[in-house]
């Protein structure tokens, strides 16, 4: 190999190996485990301090908290098993007993504490059934 070939590898190799180490760090503290509820029931100690995505749905009568104070509690379900959490903020308008949510938090020894939440009602994106045939008037 010529001398010029093993400096334009080596400076491939340094830009490659900086390349892999800036994203690894930038992408680090991003990173965020999605999981089901009846995925993480079972082992909420091992996740405590992680930031994680847990999904479920809103155990009817659980949710409870007041409007001005933004802080309420209630407990997600799937699949027979069920978690506490927090949340301290403006619940989404789709927020309701059995909605889908989807958290951003940890795992606490009081429950799990989320920063974020997402909320969907299946009702509202179901196909709507199909118009009935038109009318005409004549004049």
């Amino acid at each position: 190999m010529s001398h010029k070939a093993i400096k334009i590898g080596l400076t491939a190799l340094v830009l490659a190996t900086a390349f892999g180490a800036l994203l690894f760090t930038t992408l680090q503290d991003n990173l965020q485990y999605y999981k089901y509820v009846d995925e993480v029931a079972t082992v909420q100690q091992e996740g405590r301090g992680q930031k994680i995505q847990v999904h479920g749905n809103v155990v009817p009568g659980s949710a409870k908290g007041t409007i001005d104070r933004l802080n309420w509690t209630f407990d997600l379900h799937r699949n027979g098993k069920v978690i506490s959490a927090s949340y301290t903020g403006k619940l989404p308008d789709t927020f309701k007993d059995e909605a889908e949510v989807v958290l951003t938090g940890q795992f606490t020894p009081h429950g799990f504490i989320a920063t974020d939440m997402t909320a969907k009602c299946p009702s509202k994106y179901e196909e709507a059934p199909p118009a009935g045939p038109a009318t005409t008037t004549s004049s």
